[in-house]
């Protein structure tokens, strides 16, 4: 199950889902339109918000090293406060366990 799919769950817990990333909104609608996403992504091509959230980071592969996002989940309450996060995600089965935390957070 992945975001686009869960989506109805968390707007059910009164969630909204973002995807942010460096990428220009011309490559935002192309991957939206290719892969039929359902939640809103958006363009933080300066890297304000990206780097305030602390997930651009030196990465390595192949022994070379260049800057990346390093793909993170957070729970933001409407306050503006992160309650959660998880970084360094790995995608399977990850939206189960945001969903779950999000429960969890709205019952508190």
């Amino acid at each position: 199950m992945d975001f686009s799919k869960a989506r109805e769950a968390f707007e059910q817990l009164g969630a909204a889902i973002l995807g942010i990333s460096p990428d220009a909104p011309k490559t935002h609608k192309r991957f939206v339109e290719k892969h039929d996403i359902q939640i809103t992504l958006l363009s933080d091509q300066e890297k304000d918000v990206i780097k305030k959230f602390g997930v651009w980071k030196l990465k390595k592969q192949y022994g070379r090293e260049y800057y990346g996002v390093v793909r993170s989940t957070f729970i933001v309450d409407p306050n503006g406060k992160i309650v959660f996060s998880w970084k360094n995600v790995r995608v399977k089965g990850h939206v189960e366990k945001v969903l779950q935390k999000l429960q969890e957070v709205v019952q508190t």
